[in-house]
């Protein structure tokens, strides 16, 4: 009796926490399942669509790239602030309504993000067009008059003179970036706790196709992040506030900014929503099937110590307390350190990573810049194109994965070969090159309009020499000669007719084609082999895309497969502060520095300064994105060379040990037998001796 007490009093913990799950295990996993997903989507969406928007945020508030880059790491920098103690912690607590904390944090980070457009004025750009009813009233875009027109750099302004009050509203930037920093701390909970969460009670056999499946839904909410920022592109910032007939340039101009803080409300309203599911789930699950030691393979039985009885993955209900669990942080922290394979896949990660980040951030940028595409186009392949072929390729990779079996050499295998594939199909990427736009003054000279070379050319020469013109502004015009002008006054204009998009500019002095010297808003279109080129490269991208990210689910199952299971949580929390500090910090940053260098013409903020690049030499930027992303990836490639023998060593030194603790058992087990045969004897003797003793008795 007291026995049998004893065992219900070391059982009731676990009966309650069995019991606290009112629906079945298998259900309440699988709302989870949604739950995580729907959660993913939401984070992915708003991170994908505040890519999508960094040419529009640069030309918005007149800054260049690196300093978008600095906007983008600070997302990373939320994360840094609280991951590693949200990954330790909070796998102890009620994870489930942490991660609803962090997504109604994300959501009000992403409304912060959307605030300066509703503080700020309407936005205004250098040009010379009007829109005015009657088109005589247009002024020469060459102002040939006193030198005092020098001080306004030669033109009338579209817009009366402020003097430099808006200047401060330029520096509501810093809204976007406190925004994007409360978005980064509330993602934190997310992966960590949610995948370890998935991990914990779901089967062997499952977790890595639900992982797989939480990794594909991560992959798909780019898709829609991009097509947001597709539409809203479409969109001109200040729609609903100007007349858009007014409005006298197309999406495709360099001055053009759409409806950036549009597709931040929706994305804010759709991660509010994702919060919801997460308070009504439980703060643990049953086991869903038998995780013993006959479900452990031997490599699994080699990296995670005491796996059999799996009892050590975080009780949800140990009364632990806080001061407790902070003593054990730093002992714990120094063990997973000291795992050799851990470090050496942390280092991998972090330098693919820097390459990964940077060359998506800068992607849409690099198609819009180099085959001069809209920001709009450039978004909607990006989520059309491009991103679903990198969810196919997670979500077969994760099934590839439960169809071989692949053990942690396999998985390291195949993330690595499909990696290297990958890397040398990219090479091709530096083939597909395309001219530079025809720009006199800065591709070309004007006495030389054939040929594109890159030289320090001149703004000013004889055709314009009697126009006071500003070299600072961009207010291209298209001669018919097929070159762009950087402005009408710069192409010598001095007479306009029509108003607004259809303004002509006449006796351009610059042009001369054959007495016809006229010249239309906007640049020309090019006319070089871009649009055959463009098609190869969106088929080799989404290729590339769809082979590296194969190895996506195996790489990322190996990590988690590892350490230790009551690691795990701060493993997985460990490497994404790692990552993020590492490479989701200063990879957009350098990445944008380095692009910043091939400008050829910067906009001017409006009291001085550099403001955003208007055009850029693309066979540098061509260089530079493409030459950064693949060195970063070849030194990862150097660097598992040594990964790959300490991992080949450390499976055979377990694999010994697990045979010399096997005969070891079976020595102890040998022994047991011949124990309890002598016993039986002995019993067996006893019993026939007694049952002889009655017999003579009677």
């Amino acid at each position: 009796m007291a026995a049998e007490q004893g065992r219900t009093q070391r059982n009731g913990r676990s009966d309650a926490a069995a019991n606290e799950p009112r629906s079945s295990p298998c259900t309440s996993l699988k709302m989870f399942l949604v739950a995580l997903s729907f959660a993913y989507f939401a984070k992915a969406l708003s991170g994908s669509y505040m890519k999508s928007t960094i040419t529009q945020l640069e030309r918005r508030f007149d800054i260049p790239s690196y300093l978008i880059g600095v906007i983008d790491g600070s997302f990373e920098i939320g994360n840094l602030l609280v991951i590693a103690f949200v990954s330790y912690f909070g796998a102890k607590l009620h994870r489930p309504k942490i991660i609803a904390v962090g997504c109604v944090l994300m959501s009000i980070g992403t409304f912060i993000i959307a605030l300066p457009h509703f503080i700020i004025g309407r936005y205004e750009f250098e040009t010379s067009v009007r829109w005015v009813v009657n088109s005589t009233l247009n002024p020469s875009p060459c102002a040939m008059g006193s030198p005092a027109d020098l001080s306004q750099g030669g033109k009338l302004p579209a817009v009366p003179p402020t003097g430099c009050e808006g200047e401060s509203n330029l520096s509501m930037w810093i809204y976007v970036l406190l925004g994007n920093v409360l978005r980064g701390i509330g993602e934190t909970p997310v992966q960590p706790l949610g995948i370890s969460y998935i991990d914990d009670f779901a089967t062997e056999e499952n977790a890595a196709l639900y992982v797989g499946c939480v990794q594909t839904i991560s992959v798909v909410g780019p898709v829609f992040g991009y097509l947001l920022g597709s539409l809203c592109a479409k969109i001109y910032v200040d729609i609903g506030f100007v007349k858009m007939e007014t409005i006298t340039i197309t999406p495709a101009d360099a001055r053009w900014v759409g409806a950036w803080w549009l597709g931040y409300l929706i994305a804010g309203v759709i991660t509010l929503l994702s919060a919801i599911p997460f308070w009504f789930l439980p703060r643990s699950l049953p086991m869903s099937g038998p995780r013993g030691p006959e479900k452990c393979t031997p490599e699994q039985t080699s990296f995670i110590k005491d796996s059999p009885l799996l009892k050590h993955k975080y009780p949800a209900d140990d009364n632990v307390t806080f001061i407790e669990m902070a003593k054990d942080f730093f002992p714990t922290l120094r063990t997973l350190l000291g795992h050799p394979v851990y470090l050496i896949y942390l280092c991998v990660t972090i330098i693919q990573l820097n390459s990964l980040i940077g060359m998506v951030t800068y992607k849409p940028k690099y198609i819009e810049q180099h085959f001069r595409q809209s920001a709009s186009k450039a978004n909607f392949l990006m989520g059309v194109i491009n991103i679903p072929a990198v969810a196919l390729g997670m979500f077969s990779g994760g099934l590839l994965m439960k169809r071989l079996k692949l053990n942690i050499m396999g998985a390291a295998r195949f993330a690595f070969g499909t990696s290297l594939i990958g890397y040398f199909l990219s090479l091709f990427f530096f083939a597909m090159s395309c001219q530079n736009a025809k720009v006199a003054g800065v591709t070309l000279s004007y006495n030389s309009v054939d040929a594109v070379s890159y030289d320090q050319h001149s703004l000013f020469t004889a055709c314009n020499s009697d126009c006071f013109c500003s070299a600072s502004d961009w207010d291209p015009v298209c001669g018919e000669n097929d070159v762009t002008y950087v402005s009408p006054c710069l192409a010598g204009c001095t007479g306009s007719t029509g108003s607004g998009k259809n303004t002509v500019f006449s006796n351009c002095s610059c042009v001369g084609v054959a007495g016809n010297f006229t010249a239309s808003t906007g640049q020309c279109p090019h006319t070089d082999d871009c649009d055959r080129m463009f098609p190869y490269f969106l088929a080799l991208s989404v290729i590339t895309s769809f082979i590296i990210s194969l190895g996506g689910t195996p790489g990322y199952m190996f990590l988690i497969r590892c350490i230790k299971p009551q690691l795990k949580s701060l493993a997985l929390g460990f490497h994404a502060l790692a990552t993020r500090t590492l490479a989701g910090i200063p990879a957009p940053i350098y990445f944008g520095a380095i692009i910043d260098t091939t400008c050829l013409k910067w906009g001017q903020k409006r009291c001085g300064g550099i403001g955003a690049c208007r055009i850029y030499n693309t066979t540098a930027y061509r260089i530079a994105y493409l030459g950064l992303t693949l060195s970063l990836r070849t030194i990862s490639f150097i660097i598992c060379i040594p990964g790959f023998i300490l991992l080949s060593r450390q499976l055979k030194s377990e694999e010994k040990n697990g045979i010399h603790g096997a005969l070891a058992n079976g020595g102890t087990e040998l022994e047991a037998l011949r124990k309890e045969e002598f016993v039986n004897s002995d019993q067996s003797q006893q019993t026939s001796d007694n049952s002889t003793d009655r017999e003579t008795r009677l």
